[in-house]
């Protein structure tokens, strides 16, 4: 009958639909991440470890949550505390340490740099706006009483990569959630949106990897100083339209994903503290701080295996040590010992100075070692780590075996000069765009040449001013530049050295404040202003410069005053 063939094709449609539904569901259950382990609570760990999360967005940057939103996102992870890091130049006013649905909140800032991004963590309000090159950045970060982390380093994001590696920052980001999606296939970042929804936390977990680079980066520089590591959660829980400081915020379509709840359940930082939190927001902040300064502090991949705990410790005839700290070379042997929590199934890796110097299948490690300097620290591995190369599941701090000198400021001394040969006397004039002004005022040699400016009030517009300075080929086969300055509060800015055709600048930035004190810009340390100039820099080629305010260092409509005397080359 013909009215049977409509039922046929019915019946044959739903057996079709059943079987992509079971297809779709067969390829999306097998393609599923391990479920994460979950661990028996160290019986040995002390109460004074804190568990919270680091390097964390909010709306008032480029995150999807308010403050509040986000506490109470880590509340139901289980943290103990959040530090947000929202982009900015430092000149907002942070908030104050304070408990919020019972986690500890701190504000630090997320600066941008030329050389990356660069994470500041107990700085006050800043009296300028930092910014410009990352020795720079980092430099007005440690002055000001900030503690300084370098995010992303190794991002295959160029703009997000960090590239001065001979700054003296304080930390670095051994892992960063953001950074790791990035280098991975579409295919697997699909397979990852499938199944996202089953298994969240192990789906975010199964992207991480062991990024090489960077921890032989970390293992170089910590041979010379301390440079503490943590892994950044770079949470945002936001995809959606790109957005900058620039373009501004919340004006594109967004997917809270990955969700802050999730992104806080996959790996977070343990800090070992004096005492454990009293509630007391300022008190337990300053201890949180100086912890994790000291490098008192370990990450651990909650995605793998969950609670996790690691005692890390290092004891010769007459000290001992834990993560962090330092141990006074040539006091004879030293015994290292490591445990965690997990009962097999996995191995502690000992490394010193970046070389492997024994591993041991969990959940202990003891190791004899013969007091050599160097810097060792254990990453662990589970069985069912993921990524390529495997990601570990804790990554200690070193513990330092150095000299009671090791690890202290390298103070260049100042060579007297060779040659010298003063260009005080000008005619000294000004360079401005057309909405700022500009006045300068110079005496005749020897005295001081005073420039005051008031820079225009649209940063659209590049406001700038400069006191420049004509030198004919006074600089030819001379390496330095000399002068005394000070300035009416504090500030930068950028000592210029330009050629006439077609006029490319070569800058280094300074920073002044009211004690007038020397200073010394060497001509190989000069970058060129910009990214279009090939020519390498001769001082032969050079005819003018300039002493610039621009908003790199200065908010528009900002105003101010410096004086330079004793201008000179000198060899």
């Amino acid at each position: 009958m013909p009215s049977g063939r409509p039922r046929i094709f019915k019946s044959i449609g739903v057996v079709l639909a059943a079987a992509v539904l079971a297809a779709a569901f067969l390829l999306v259950w097998t393609g599923l991440p391990a479920s994460r382990t979950e661990l028996p609570k160290a019986s040995w760990q002390t109460p004074a470890t804190a568990v919270g999360a680091f390097h964390v967005h909010t709306i008032r940057s480029d995150g999807s949550g308010t403050p509040d939103e986000v506490a109470a996102a880590a509340a139901r992870a289980g943290l103990q505390f959040v530090i947000f890091t929202d982009h900015g130049d430092g000149t907002r006013p942070p908030d104050s340490p304070r408990y919020r649905s019972g986690v500890l909140c701190l504000d630090a800032v997320e600066i941008s740099t030329i050389d990356g991004h660069y994470i500041a963590i107990g700085l006050a309000q800043t009296p300028y706006p930092l910014g410009g090159e990352g020795r720079d950045v980092v430099e007005d970060v440690r002055r000001l009483g900030g503690f300084g982390i370098v995010a992303h380093p190794d991002s295959d994001k160029p703009s997000l990569r960090w590239f001065d590696w001979t700054a003296p920052f304080d930390g670095v980001e051994w892992l960063n959630a953001d950074s790791e999606w990035r280098d991975e296939t579409r295919e697997q970042l699909g397979r990852s949106l499938a199944v996202y929804p089953f298994r969240p936390i192990e789906t975010l977990g199964s992207l991480l990897d062991r990024s090489d680079r960077t921890f032989a980066r970390w293992d170089a520089l910590v041979q010379r100083r301390r440079v503490v590591a943590l892994a950044g959660a770079d949470a945002h829980a936001r995809v959606g339209r790109q957005e900058n400081e620039a373009t501004g915020y919340r004006r594109g379509w967004f997917v809270r994903i990955p969700s802050y709840d999730v992104s806080f359940r996959t790996f977070a930082l343990r800090v070992t503290l004096a005492q454990p939190f009293s509630g007391e927001a300022n008190s337990d902040a300053e201890q949180l701080l100086a912890a994790i300064k000291s490098g008192h502090v370990y990450s651990a991949i909650d995605a793998i295996a969950t609670p996790a705990a690691l005692d890390f410790t290092a004891a010769s005839r007459t000290a001992s040590a834990r993560e962090g700290d330092r141990l006074s070379s040539g006091a004879g042997p030293i015994t290292l010992s490591a445990r965690v929590n997990a009962p097999a199934g996995g191995a502690i890796v000992l490394w010193k100075d970046g070389h492997i110097l024994t591993q041991h299948p969990v959940p202990a490690l003891r190791y004899e070692s013969d007091g050599a300097d160097g810097a060792y620290r254990v990453e662990v591995y589970l069985s069912n780590s993921p990524g390529q190369p495997p990601v570990p599941w804790i990554v200690s701090n070193p513990i330092y075996v150095r000299p009671p000198e090791w690890g202290q400021p390298l103070t260049t001394p100042t060579q007297e000069a060779v040659d010298r040969w003063s260009i005080q006397g000008g005619p000294w004039h000004v360079e401005k765009d057309a909405a700022s002004t500009a006045h300068v005022t110079a005496p005749s040699p020897p005295a001081p040449v005073g420039f005051s400016y008031r820079l225009g009030g649209a940063a659209t517009n590049s406001p700038y001013a400069a006191l420049v300075v004509p030198v004919g080929n006074a600089l030819t086969g001379h390496a330095r530049l000399a002068f005394r300055a000070s300035s009416l509060k504090p500030m930068r800015i950028s000592v210029q050295a330009r050629r006439p055709s077609p006029g490319d600048r070569w800058q280094r930035s300074i920073y002044l404040d009211e004690t007038p004190h020397d200073v010394i810009v060497r001509f190989s340390d000069m970058k060129p202003v910009g990214t279009t100039s090939t020519f390498k820099f001769d001082p032969a080629q050079i005819d003018t410069l300039l002493f610039a305010v621009d908003t790199t260092n200065a908010a528009p409509g900002s105003e101010g005053k410096f004086t330079i005397s004793e201008l000179r080359v000198e060899h």
